[in-house]
This record gives C-alpha cells, structure tokens and sequence, in this order.
C-alpha cells in the first residue's frame, strides 16, 4: 500500500466519524494549548524584561524593607515585623555614603490617590516621596520645566514633578508649568514634566506624581511607611565595593550589631532577572503537570476510538488481509490513523497556544514571538502519543485471522 492511500484512507475514517474524532482531537488540543500557552506568554515577558529592563537604572542596587517577590507565609510576617527604613534612617544613610557613590534616591510610594485641577479630577495616582535622584535611578527623563532640587527637599517645598500621562490628561491645551494640582487635597505647584516612557507589564509609567520626601512625609505622614533606596556606583568596576560599603552603611543606619542578620533586602537588576526566572519556572512545571495529565487522558482517548475502529472495521481488515494486506500494512495504516488524530490536535493546540500566549503579550505592550522550540516538540510528543496509544489497536488489527474477520457482522 502506497503512504498516500494510507492517508487517504485514515482522512475517510476520520470524516466518517466526524464527532468522534473532533473530540479526540480536542483532547489532544487542550493538552498542547496548555503549555504552548503559556510558554509563549513566559517567553515574551521574559524577552521583554532581558532587552528592555528599566525598573533600576545602570549600575544600580536597591536597599528595601521588603523583597522585589515576597512568596507570603511564614516569611511575609518575618519581613513586615521588620523596622520600617525611616527618613532619619534614610538620612544617616546618604551621610555615611557621602563621597561613595555618584547617586542615592530616596523613595516612598503612595498609591491610589486623587490629583486635581479645576474640574478635573484623575483618581488612582501614584505619589512618591522623593529627591534630586529618581529620574537617574528609574532612568527618567525631565521633557521641559526642572527636576526637584536639594534645596526643594531641605526646605520641604510644596512643588512637583509630573507624569506626561498626567500632564495631557490635567492640562491638553496648556502649560502646566506654575500651575497648582492638588494631590490628595495638598496644593503642590507643577515645577517640570517628564518625558513619555509608555507602559510596562500593562501598567502606565507616565501616572506618576513626584514631590519632595520631606515635604510628602509632612503632608501624608510618617505612619506605615518605609523609604527604598536606590544607589548608583560610579562604573561597574566600583559596583561591587560600593555595594559592600552601602551594606556597611545601612546596618550602622538601622542599628545593627555584629553578628545581627540584615533587617533589609538588596536587589539589582540581575536580581529581578532572576526572581523572574525562578517563578516561570515554577509556572513552567506547573504547565508541564497539566499538560502531561491532559495528554495521557487525550492519548487514552486515541487508543478508545482505534480499538473501536478496528471493531467497526474489522471486516475491512478481514477483506485487505485476504487480497494480500500484509501484517505490516495493517499496523501502518492503523498507526498513522491514530498519529493523524494526535498531530491534528497537536497543530490545533498549537495554534490556540501562540494566539493565547500572544494574547497576554499585546496586553502588556510586549513584542509578539512564535516559540519554534515548543512548537516543535509538542508536534514529536504528539506523535509520541499517537504511536505510543495506537500501537496496541494497530497489533490487534493486524493480528485479526482473515478468514474470522470475513464472518464478523
């Protein structure tokens, strides 16, 4: 029997059946969909934070009560029992690192607060709390108007910087430098504008409200709150030294002693990198264990439709072994039935999989990609399962005594 009957043959099987093996191939589907899914949503975050990562600027580390991926139970209370990092603290800090490092932010968040001008009303804004630094350290840029300065922050001035976002939405048709919003009812006066830098992971970085640390621990108050602190070294030659001495100079800020553990976190860039990594992978086997469930069940419903195929047609293969169908003939043309059923899932799954995973990375702004890798080896694991389930339907069809499978009714 030529390969192209064969195929022929296994297509009028399966349009003969068409329900039936529709379902068996949506079994198939929903396996494959289940990590091409979401390897191709990872793979487009993961490529998206490796070539555009901007949450620290260069040669950064962070200092911080909390870590950048806090996993809760036990070690979440361990780090909200911690100290907040205070503005005292914060302060002693900058006077231990003077000379050390050519820039150290200081930040505190506020989030979900209303900003205001005239009639005009945005809710949900993020106010931070910050100094001369948070554009170097969150690598923004000022688009006119000025940064806030040291003496804004010694003298607790009420002025603030903008988001763009906010800046279009406040103020369409005019400048709104000199202007004054108000922030959570506090008047500030609007002294610069940063430049646009879009959206990341879905959310706007253009929402954003800077004032003065000082000036924002008066108006908002110093209850529950804890200040981050962005360092940056002068090169990456003093990236590790400087971290060493702000390490030194945080513990003699917080009041530790020798032989205390850190009461605060330290991350970088490669760090976020890496706490990325560590959970898709756990994302990964995740997928891994619902797929591999999902296509076990869809490869025992492939070996249930071959098994009552060769019983539909059991006198066709009585017919075909006695005008000369070999053994062989008989197992090829059921297995490649069974790895047809397996592939076409396959192919459907896949599909589903890269407009889904896609799906989330259009959400979030990032660049489409299609996981060949993945691709590829969810078509080899369907026809894994294909001949792995459709082996024994195949052997018994081929093992059927021609003259019996005549007289089967």
């Amino acid at each position: 029997m030529f390969l192209t009957e064969i195929f022929r043959m296994a297509l009028g099987s399966l349009r003969t059946n068409k329900l039936r093996s529709a379902l068996t191939i949506l079994g198939v589907a929903i396996g494959v969909f289940s990590v091409i899914g979401v390897m191709t949503s990872l793979s487009a975050i993961q490529g998206s934070i490796e070539t555009g990562l901007s949450f620290l600027g260069s040669n950064i580390f962070q200092l911080a009560k909390y870590p950048v991926i806090n996993n809760g139970g036990d070690a979440e209370d361990k780090y909200r029992n911690r100290k907040d990092i205070s503005l005292d603290n914060a302060n002693e800090f900058v006077r231990l690192m003077e000379g050390q490092a050519s820039a150290i932010a200081l930040k505190c968040f506020d989030g979900g607060r209303p900003v205001s001008y005239g009639r005009v009303t945005l809710q949900g804004r993020t106010v931070v709390g910050t100094n001369e630094f948070f554009l170097t350290a969150n690598s923004y840029a000022i688009a006119y108007g000025r940064n806030i300065s040291p003496d804004d922050v010694e003298f607790g001035r009420p002025v603030t910087v903008v988001g763009a976002s906010i800046q279009k939405k406040l103020f369409p048709s005019e400048t709104p430098l000199g202007k004054t919003i108000n922030v959570h009812s506090k008047p500030y006066v609007i002294i610069g504008v940063m430049a646009e830098k879009g959206s990341s992971f879905g959310n706007s970085q253009d929402e954003l409200v800077l004032v003065p640390i000082t000036k924002f621990f008066s108006d908002f108050g110093h209850e529950n709150r804890t200040i981050n602190l962005a360092i940056q070294s002068t090169s990456q030659a003093t990236y590790n030294n400087t971290l060493d001495k702000a390490i030194g100079a945080m513990r003699a800020a917080r009041g530790l002693k020798l032989g205390q553990d850190n009461d605060f976190e330290i991350y970088s860039n490669d760090t976020l990198l890496t706490a990325f990594a560590q959970v898709a992978d756990t994302v990964r086997i995740g997928a891994f264990v619902i797929s591999a469930i999902a296509l076990l069940a869809a490869g025992i419903g492939i070996m249930n439709i071959m098994l009552v195929s060769v019983t539909e047609r059991t006198r066709e293969i009585g017919v075909r072994k006695a005008i000369g169908a070999r053994k062989y003939d008989i197992i090829k043309q059921f297995l490649i039935e069974a790895v047809l059923l397996s592939e076409l899932g396959g192919l459907a799954g896949i599909l589903i999989g890269v407009v889904g995973g896609n799906s989330v990375a259009l959400y979030f702004d990032m660049t489409m990609i299609f996981p060949w890798f993945w691709a590829i080896t969810g078509l080899v694991v369907c026809s894994v399962i294909g001949i792995g389930f459709g082996s024994y339907p195949a052997w018994k069809a081929a093992s059927l005594h021609p003259i019996e499978a005549l007289r089967y009714e």
